[in-house]
């Protein structure tokens, strides 16, 4: 369900005080990266995911393509950093 503006605004007040989690480096987008930012929202739902390598473009093409694959929503980029939030499976 994607978030409207009011879940996104609150959502990037939560995730102001948070630091990166998951960094991705020269390498890119790897399985490794996707397994470990999967891994991350399990335990926290929201978090900062920040993207070293590349262009303002590629970038923002690498967090897109990290929601998609972890099945969570992109919140807001800022320069390096993206915030991502999926919510907590029912256990």
């Amino acid at each position: 369900m994607p978030l409207d503006s009011k879940q996104r605004k609150q959502l990037k007040a939560a995730a102001h005080h948070l630091n990166p989690v998951v960094r991705i480096g020269q390498h890119g987008l790897s399985e490794g990266v996707i397994g470990e930012t999967d891994h991350n929202l399990k335990l926290h739902e929201l978090i900062k995911v920040h993207v070293q390598h590349g262009d303002r473009q590629e970038r923002a093409a690498i967090i897109v393509k990290l929601a998609e694959a972890t099945g969570s929503e992109l919140v807001s980029t800022i320069g390096k950093v993206g915030i991502l939030y999926r919510q907590k499976e029912e256990e």
